[in-house]
């Protein structure tokens, strides 16, 4: 059974392998907890003690925040976990006035069924070797 929580407290880096597939370079475990300890807010899903999804938020705390990752391990994809990762996430972030995400063209329907809209423009740096 799938169950949630919105902290990482308890989490150590090996609950945290097996994310990341088809990045160029993974973050590490050690650096995937720090991400999740550095974050606004989090939603874990577990499967046992297992970490088997995650979604974070950054956030200025006032008005806005983004959403960077969202990650389900393969073998849980298409249950349900992403969906309910980031509608528990959307609830801790309800009174902030805009929530945004950038994402693959192929990933829109999935957010647009959780109410985001797609924006006109977006553009980012990646610095791989910082990972």
């Amino acid at each position: 059974m799938i169950t949630y929580t919105n902290t990482a407290d308890a989490i150590s880096p090996a609950q945290l392998r097996g994310f990341f597939v088809g990045w160029p370079v993974a973050p590490s475990a050690e650096r995937r907890l720090e991400l999740l300890r550095g974050s606004h807010a989090v939603e874990l899903a577990l499967d046992g003690d297992a970490v088997v999804g995650l979604v974070t938020a950054i956030s200025d705390g006032v008005m806005s925040a983004f959403i960077p990752l969202l990650e389900v391990l393969p073998e849980y994809r298409h249950q349900g976990i992403g969906t309910e990762l980031v509608r528990r996430l959307l609830g801790q972030l309800d009174e902030l006035y805009m929530i945004d995400l950038c994402c693959d063209a192929d990933l829109e329907p999935f957010y647009r069924a959780l109410g985001f809209q797609t924006l006109d423009r977006g553009m980012g740096i990646r610095r791989r070797g910082n990972i």
